[in-house]
């Protein structure tokens, strides 16, 4: 085809047909500038495809990711409020001393103390995409944006929980004195021998006076609010924000 084309122009020069060649050349050049548009276009579709493909792969991934930081939020939301509400039912204790079983108190303090609340999503797969520029590849500028907003939420909530720890561990503190014994509270609720394989004490200190105190009462207080606190101004909105970026994943997910 090449050689026909250059064929026909040469005879047209030889020929004396300047216009017919200035034409034909005119057709020729748009010809090849044709071919390297539409060789162009297709570039460009291969690689918008290929943008997508990787795209529709990064959002599969955020979305198992966020699927399993939601379901963890979940289950620490309801620990820290099993905390919190059987510190509830320490405080009625408090304000109704008469006729208080030793062995209910133990399983209540067990209960409100024995489990430390701290969030630890898995942030690997984001931090990836962020750190390597491919977040980039993600079309929906709503979702950068919450994606890219999301260690200063966890910051913010780990900072939260911090706080609640300190205050945890200043009713705890008050267990590690002469006044109180965790070894009857350990007892009463089977981890002395369950769990640590001793046996249990021949007789046991009550923790009644240590929860009829002043200071006791004052820092359980702060502790219950703490948690309530953690609940409604940290955990709450971060479900939220969980919840609004796999919506937007989802959205941009082709079915």
């Amino acid at each position: 085809m090449l050689r026909f084309f250059r064929r026909l122009r040469h005879k047209l020069v030889q020929d004396g047909k300047f216009s017919k060649y200035l034409i034909y050349a005119v057709g020729e050049i748009t010809l090849v500038v044709i071919g390297i548009l539409i060789a162009l276009a297709i570039n460009n579709w291969n690689q918008d495809r290929i943008i997508a493909k990787k795209e529709q792969f990064y959002l599969e991934g955020l979305r198992n990711v966020f699927q399993q930081n939601k379901y963890m939020l979940q289950n620490l939301v309801e620990v820290n409020r099993l905390n919190y509400q059987n510190s509830k039912k320490i405080v009625a204790f408090i304000d109704d001393s008469t006729n208080i079983p030793e062995k209910e108190l133990s399983e209540f303090l067990y209960n409100s103390f024995s489990n430390e609340i701290a969030y630890n999503p898995n942030n690997s797969f984001l931090n990836e995409l962020i750190n390597s520029g491919s977040l980039e590849d993600i079309s929906n500028p709503e979702l950068r944006i919450h994606l890219t907003g999301w260690e200063s939420f966890i910051q913010s909530v780990h900072h939260q929980e911090l706080s609640l720890a300190a205050e945890r561990e200043e009713v705890l503190d008050l267990f590690r004195s002469n006044n109180a014994s965790i070894r009857t509270i350990l007892d009463h609720v089977g981890i002395t021998t369950k769990d640590m394989g001793l046996p249990q004490a021949g007789s046991y200190q009550s923790n009644l006076e240590i929860i009829n105190s002043r200071e006791f009462e004052n820092n359980l207080l702060v502790y219950i609010l703490t948690s309530i606190v953690t609940e409604n101004q940290h955990y709450e909105p971060l479900m939220k924000e969980i919840e609004r970026i796999l919506a937007l994943i989802e959205n941009e997910i082709e079915t």
